[in-house]
């Protein structure tokens, strides 16, 4: 055996440990968010912390360091608690066919036009939000006023313009500002052949600093109120810009009384910013009279987010 061989092995060994130290410390601090706008942001990787104990796993039996083994072990079981409840509660089939709803971050500066109208006559949803729909996105989708004769829209130059389009009639639509950022939302009233669900689509700024955070917290704060003043079932829809494990997302689906349509389908990750850190912040949230019978990410269009897609009826 080499000299170098046992040093190798030591320096090997404390990086191991130094990532261990880093993922419990990740893991901590993605409890702190409602503390401080950065600690907020360690807790949206979740699955990629649990993913990362494996190998360090891997490595503490190889190495027979059973105790720090099982000390990651725990930092991944910590992890995955918050991702495993979305495998569970999958409601059953239909017993009609069921409504469509579809989002899209199209994203501002896309210009794959051809994508986003090939996914959306392939999936054909009967509901359709569209975000950052920018004046010239909304001249290029003109022609699906065919399909959907019935639409608010609030097209903006930059990130936060704004459509809803249906196959069926839209009522009492307004476009609103919810929170401090001046940004557009809608409700309205959409009148599907099994109910009328009130529609919120809303699309909050990204926490890229202490101002943009607040603003989105600010406005993940007021939507539970705008939720409660509805008085048909809800799908609260948008890129939300948080993840399902953010306190920040807990406490809208607490006060809102909205449920995750992710529930029951798995970890569905939407952003696709980074190729190891897809997470999920594109959303679809709804009141306990609507059913969500399947839940779906589409393909790529383009955009820095994958299409949601959601099937649902009325109890």
């Amino acid at each position: 055996m080499s000299k170098k061989t046992p040093k190798l092995t030591l320096r090997l060994t404390g990086i191991i440990n130094l990532l261990s130290i880093g993922l419990l410390v990740a893991t901590i601090y993605g409890f702190l968010g409602r503390l401080h706008w950065f600690l907020d942001l360690f807790s949206h990787f979740r699955v990629q912390y649990m993913q990362l104990c494996l190998p360090l796993i891997a490595f503490y039996l190889w190495k027979r360091m059973n105790k720090r083994a099982v000390a990651v072990v725990l930092i991944a079981a910590i992890n995955y608690a918050f991702v495993l409840p979305l495998y569970f509660g999958k409601p059953d089939a239909p017993d009609t066919k069921p409504i469509r709803a579809m989002l899209m971050n199209l994203n501002a500066g896309n210009g794959n036009t051809e994508q986003v109208l090939e996914a959306i006559v392939k999936f054909d949803p009967d509901l359709l939000l569209l975000e950052e729909v920018t004046p010239k996105w909304a001249h290029e989708l003109a022609g699906l006023d065919e399909k959907y004769k019935y639409k608010i829209a609030e097209p903006q130059a930059g990130c936060f313009g704004i459509m809803l389009l249906s196959k069926h009639p839209l009522e009492r639509g307004e476009v609103i500002e919810v929170g401090t950022a001046g940004v557009p939302s809608m409700v309205c009233e959409a009148y599907f052949p099994q109910g009328t669900v009130s529609v919120i689509g809303t699309h909050p700024l990204p926490p890229i600093g202490a101002e943009y955070a607040n603003h989105r917290n600010n406005q993940l704060a007021e939507l539970p109120s705008i939720v409660k003043e509805q008085t048909h079932p809800v799908l609260l829809i948008g890129d939300l810009n948080v993840t399902p494990f953010s306190p920040w997302f807990g406490k809208l689906v607490s006060e809102s009384g909205l449920k995750n349509s992710m529930k029951g389908f798995g970890f569905q990750p939407s952003w696709i910013g980074n190729a190891f850190l897809k997470i999920p912040l594109d959303h679809v949230l709804h009141s306990e009279d609507i059913i969500i019978h399947n839940r779906m990410i589409g393909p790529n269009v383009g955009s820095d987010h994958l299409p949601v897609i959601v099937d649902f009826s009325m109890r």
